[in-house]
């Protein structure tokens, strides 16, 4: 007998990567939305700079949406009704955040401060269920690497 999914969950089939309905479906419509205005806010800001890539993590980690250049932007990680992005933060990027830390949402400083730090950076993992989680998102991608100047 399979277990129903859990809030959390990832999408774990295998076969290949999820198209967007079998997204909205898992997250669930108010995810969705936030999912597809980050997704849409990353072509707006850095057009052209990033080939989205869907990586598949084994039977734990499950799919994720990954943006990167030379380095990694951020890994938006759909889930069973939650949607979540995961930043990394070099050494250069904990000093700016550390800069601007009293100017951040208290959400995210408490984010900041509990995420775990690896010798590749900070890895934050921010879940996004309203704009102002967006928003801090987006904030924390644009001190990580500054959109390029519009034509």
């Amino acid at each position: 007998m399979e277990q129903s999914p859990q809030i959390g969950d990832r999408i774990t089939e295998k076969s290949g990567p999820p198209d967007e309905n079998t997204v909205r479906d898992w997250m669930g419509p108010k995810r969705f939305v936030q999912w597809a205005e980050l997704r849409n806010w990353i072509e707006t800001y850095y057009p052209a700079v990033f080939a989205p890539d869907w990586l598949y993590g084994g039977k734990k980690r499950g799919w994720s949406l990954r943006y990167k250049k030379s380095k990694a932007f951020c890994t938006l990680l759909p889930e069973y009704r939650q949607f979540s992005v995961l930043v990394v933060l070099g050494r250069a990027e904990r000093d700016k955040f550390e800069e601007r830390r009293y100017g951040w949402r208290s959400q995210l400083v408490k984010l900041y401060d509990e995420a775990t730090t690896y010798p590749d950076g900070k890895w934050l993992t921010a879940a996004i269920s309203s704009a102002a989680d967006r928003r801090d998102v987006t904030e924390l991608l644009t001190m990580k690497r500054p959109p390029p100047p519009r034509s």
